[in-house]
């Protein structure tokens, strides 16, 4: 080749990665952004292979589509001594059989829950510049506003925005929380402290259902402290804008979450949620004022493979946006999670290895997180 034809060569693979690094800063901006300045189309980054690509969704809010009424778990009756063991049981097989429970009669005021939705979506109707402040790749960072799912490596993003919260320490957080809207934070802070103390007597009752007698004892005579008193919280407000093509993408792909438990406060106008259920995937239908429970993948190590992190996803739809509020908890971040040693014996071996949340982290950044590959990885048999 000559030098001139070389030259030429190099200047055109020049512009296209320039434009390909255009085409991509575009899209970081955000699904929401991309709606505000008018599309009628899906953008080829967002469309899946055909093969995994959502079925039944079209119109989906009409849809045949399998709707799944989660076993149901009454936080009041699991409160009484008289009927805390009945409760239990359906704890325990909620667990074991779906990963997955609705929680009724929760406790927390309907006015906390009202503000929380409301602020979130305060937020996200903000200007692109006001939610652009808060814009991070950083995956530790405590306050952080993104989209899809890991948009450092996901090859095809999908239909989501998110602002990411971390909750604790909340005295050290909170400075780095957004101003705006102006009723965020005190929103959100009631909302984190009391999913807070939700979550604290549903993980006590988790150790009580798996029969870890020693551990339960030492959870009561600390407080929860040792356990999960001091763990991780983080905040994951969602936005899925209305999607002019929604059969070809997804608002979340299949996916495990990382923790030991997640409390989502669903949109009760609009579905979305799915879980992976009997080899299909059902749409959850929202309880008013109810939190959907499910069980993370350190639960699922720390069970030793009992309960069950399932996988779940997310579809959307073109006529409403949804909000959804994840609140995940987990150990102290720096802390390591392994089998509980009351739940290994002969019949039942250690299947995991130790992790902690760095190393979820690590593993976040160094390949694309979908389906529960991290878990896989943790697998001492695969």
């Amino acid at each position: 080749m000559s030098p001139a034809l070389s030259y030429a060569a190099a200047e055109t693979k020049k512009e296209k990665e320039e434009q390909k690094r255009e085409i991509n800063r575009r899209y970081q901006k955000g699904v929401k952004h991309l709606c505000e300045n008018g599309i009628t189309k899906v953008p080829t980054k967002y469309i899946l292979p055909v093969s995994d690509r959502p079925t039944n969704v079209g119109d989906h809010q009409n849809a045949d589509n399998h709707g799944l009424k989660l076993p149901v778990i009454d936080f009041a009756l699991l409160m009484q001594a008289s009927s805390r063991s009945h409760v239990l049981q359906s704890l325990t097989k909620a667990c074991e059989e779906y990963g997955f429970f609705q929680l009724v009669n929760h406790g927390i005021e309907r006015d906390v829950i009202l503000d929380m939705i409301e602020a979130s979506r305060s937020f996200f109707n903000l200007s692109f510049e006001e939610r652009a402040k808060y814009m991070s790749a950083d995956v530790r960072a405590p306050v952080r506003c993104g989209t899809s799912f890991n948009q450092n490596i996901d090859g095809v993003f999908c239909w989501r925005d998110f602002l990411k919260l971390n909750c604790h320490p909340l005295s050290d957080v909170l400075p780095f929380w957004p101003s705006s809207p102006l009723n965020l934070r005190e929103a959100a802070v009631k909302y984190s402290e009391q999913v807070k103390f939700l979550y604290l007597m549903v993980m006590e009752a988790i150790v009580e259902s798996l029969g870890l007698t020693k551990t339960a004892s030492e959870i009561s005579a600390s407080g929860l402290r040792e356990m999960v008193e001091d763990g991780s919280q983080l905040m994951v407000v969602n936005c899925y804008p209305a999607c002019p093509e929604p059969d070809l993408t997804l608002g979340m792909p299949p996916h495990s979450d990382y923790g030991l438990l997640t409390l989502l406060l669903q949109d009760e106008q609009v579905k979305g949620l799915q879980i992976q259920h009997g080899g299909r995937w059902l749409t959850i239908d929202p309880i008013p004022n109810s939190f959907v429970v499910n069980v993370g993948d350190h639960l699922e190590i720390f069970s030793n493979g009992r309960y069950k992190s399932v996988l779940h996803r997310v579809v959307v739809n073109s006529v409403k946006s949804r909000i959804s509020v994840a609140s995940l908890h987990s150990r102290p971040l720096n802390s390591v999670i392994r089998p509980s040693p009351e739940l290994i014996n002969e019949a039942n071996p250690r299947r995991y290895m130790d992790t902690d949340f760095a190393t979820f982290l690590d593993y976040m950044n160094s390949c694309e997180h979908k389906r529960k590959n991290f878990l896989d990885s943790r697998k001492l048999n695969p």
